[in-house]
């Protein structure tokens, strides 16, 4: 198989674990990356030995002609960045939150399909182990029909040291951690119909709400409870897990701290095996659980660019993903259910 060549774009905090990872990936390289920084882009070219570096993407993409385009920059750009290289690549990777608004989100789904280009949005939740391991077993049936999910995410790890302009950021519980777990329900439990959301405002240091609570209804009928929290108070902290489970027909399956997964069947037999994933050689406790991830993600989008099946999430699916933020952010300002 041919190399496949790629261009980042954004050289900031999380990046690195998206450069890191296309590094380890055989059959992939990356040509360039881009930064409107150039002290940033510089860095990266030399941290990682990329041959090129610029700060205007258009100049870069027309250059280099890549297979595709990572894009790992903040949310305002996203539009103009997906548009530009859906002309030039094949695959193009646009970072969460994928859109502010859902007329951007659809133009940029159309955009790529104009062009004949896959979109995928780097929704990297679904990619955990833990969660891979429990869509392995519904799908195997293993507790019949899903009927009721509880997915928490609440730690009091401090994510604005390496990113502090989260602080500021209006509906950061929701667009930032929501956006990722909301993908991972309709993953698991299928899309939703209604929705309502409570959020607050629990650390006096930001600007935002840091904590909120939805209550979901799929259109199978399963109810969802889906929960975040930046600013918890607990020991050891679990960050960055997430916390899950599954009621079915025939059983129900945990996923708890320290990365345990429980499956319990009828007559009180329980299953239980551990599910830490690997930590790259690259990553570093406790990111290396979100580390594995990206390398996940990222395999699967090398295996779609060599014909190998689709990259998920698509542009395409995650309108659904958006829709459902900007209905919570609704629906906590208005006090009311939302309908999809």
């Amino acid at each position: 198989m041919r190399v496949q060549r790629g261009v980042l774009i954004g050289c900031g905090f999380f990046a690195r674990n998206h450069m890191a990872a296309w590094d380890e990936l055989p059959g992939v390289e990356i040509v360039a990356v881009c930064d409107r920084d150039p002290a940033k882009a510089e860095a990266y070219a030399r941290d990682f030995g990329i041959p090129r570096w610029g700060v205007e993407a258009a100049e870069v993409l027309a250059e280099v002609r890549p297979d595709f385009v990572d894009i790992a920059t903040t949310v305002g750009s996203h539009r103009a960045l997906v548009e530009l290289a859906a002309r030039h690549a094949r695959l193009v990777i646009c970072q969460k939150p994928f859109a502010e608004t859902m007329e951007d989100a659809r133009a940029m789904v159309a955009a790529c399909a104009a062009s004949d280009a896959m979109l995928a949005v780097h929704e990297n939740f679904r990619w955990q182990r833990p969660i891979r391991e429990v869509k392995a077993l519904l799908e195997a049936g293993e507790i019949g029909a899903p009927r009721w999910l509880r997915l928490s995410f609440r730690h009091g790890y401090d994510i604005y040291a390496n990113q502090p302009y989260l602080a500021e950021v209006r509906d950061l519980a929701l667009t930032d951690i929501g956006l990722h777990l909301f993908d991972v329900v309709r993953h698991l439990m299928g899309d939703v119909e209604r929705l309502s959301c409570e959020v607050q405002r629990r650390n006096p240091r930001v600007a935002g709400f840091d904590a909120f609570q939805a209550l979901l209804r799929h259109g199978s009928g399963a109810v969802s409870s889906v929960e975040c929290s930046f600013h918890s108070v607990m020991t050891p902290d679990p960050f960055p897990q997430s916390l899950l489970v599954v009621e079915g027909d025939l059983g129900t399956i945990e996923v708890t701290e320290g990365f345990r997964l429980r499956l319990h069947r009828g007559g009180g037999a329980v299953e239980e095996r551990g599910v830490e994933p690997p930590c790259p050689v690259w990553g570093a406790r406790p990111w290396h659980l979100i580390q594995e991830s990206v390398l996940e993600f990222q395999r699967q989008a090398v295996a779609a660019l060599e014909g190998r099946g689709t990259v998920e999430p698509s542009g395409a699916h995650n309108l659904g993903t958006l829709e459902m933020v900007l209905a919570a952010i609704r629906a906590a300002d208005e006090g009311v259910v939302v309908r999809l």
